[in-house]
């Protein structure tokens, strides 16, 4: 649902390529391993409005992969259901990340998507590059490219790219067109990307962190935790509401994709949609934040 009636609306709608989707959606990265709470976790943020989720084929532990949970809690899908994968990587036996695969491996990686998925195409599949978490360098066209055929042969909707830097969209948009960019980003993490931000307000591409709540836990400024919590205080809200709050005011282009696998942390996640920070405020964090990086 895309209405204003529900909790996951409230923060607007966005264009991915064809697909509207609510602002607010989910990451099922930490939808977790215990099936049944999962799956109510799954149905339970469809029913507050979330359309777009956010998976991979290597999200989870075997037997069962993010993708298959999602297959078992929300098949059949909502048609306006916008599901979202990353191809590149992949996990080992040992679980450990190889690097960004040949474009022949991508193509596998793609139609794994799709057994686990039980669907005939995805709407978006963002190549993502590196690995774990570091920002991966070089060229991107040959896989990019790759990508970009299997959406002529209509796999694929749309197309993404993720942990890039703002090279690897100019590269990708000379190729075909990019609707989204997904990199960590949040109140103290990985701020260059300011200006990658930028630049997908400019072009029209949605901008979608990842971590832009957990990466919290890695800080060490008390100033930071001290100005959210003055915030939060004022909305009656939690510190991750008002992370989450913060992200969705870094423009329209913003789409937040917090993830959990607990029926309460859901409800407040997607609740923050409805949050309404006043510019003293943002300017309270953002200046707190910017100390926090220099220091």
């Amino acid at each position: 649902m895309t209405t204003a009636s529900t909790p996951a609306a409230a923060a607007g709608t966005w264009k991915l390529g064809r697909y509207e989707v609510n602002r607010m959606g989910f990451g099922a990265m930490r939808v977790g391993t215990d099936v049944d709470r999962a799956v109510a976790v799954l149905r339970k943020a469809v029913e507050l409005g979330v359309n777009h989720i956010d998976t991979a084929a290597f999200y989870g532990t075997s037997p069962l992969s993010s993708n298959d949970l999602i297959n078992r809690a929300l098949r059949p899908y909502p048609r306006d259901l916008v599901i979202t994968t990353k191809v590149g990587p992949s996990r080992d036996a040992n679980g450990q990340f190889r690097p960004i695969g040949s474009p022949d491996q991508l193509r596998g990686q793609v139609e794994e998507n799709l057994r686990q998925l039980g669907r005939d195409h995805i709407e978006v599949v963002n190549l993502r590059i590196g690995q774990g978490l570091e920002r991966g360098t070089g060229s991107i066209a040959d896989q990019f490219g790759a990508l970009a055929e299997l959406r002529e042969e209509g796999l694929i909707g749309e197309l993404g790219i993720s942990n890039v830097g703002l090279e690897h969209l100019v590269e990708a948009q000379a190729i075909a067109p990019v609707v989204c960019v997904q990199n960590q980003y949040g109140l103290t993490a990985r701020r260059e990307d300011d200006e990658l931000v930028r630049a997908c307000a400019e072009q029209g591409v949605a901008f979608v962190p990842f971590f832009a709540v957990a990466s919290a836990a890695s800080e060490q400024s008390a100033a930071v935790e001290e100005a959210v919590q003055r915030v939060a205080k004022a909305h009656d809200a939690s510190s991750a509401q008002i992370r989450l709050a913060w992200t969705l005011h870094q423009g329209q282009h913003l789409l937040a994709i917090p993830g959990t696998g607990d029926l309460g942390h859901l409800a407040q996640n997607v609740a923050a949609a409805a949050l309404r920070l006043t510019e003293a405020e943002v300017t309270r964090l953002d200046t707190a934040g910017t100390a926090a990086i220099r220091n």
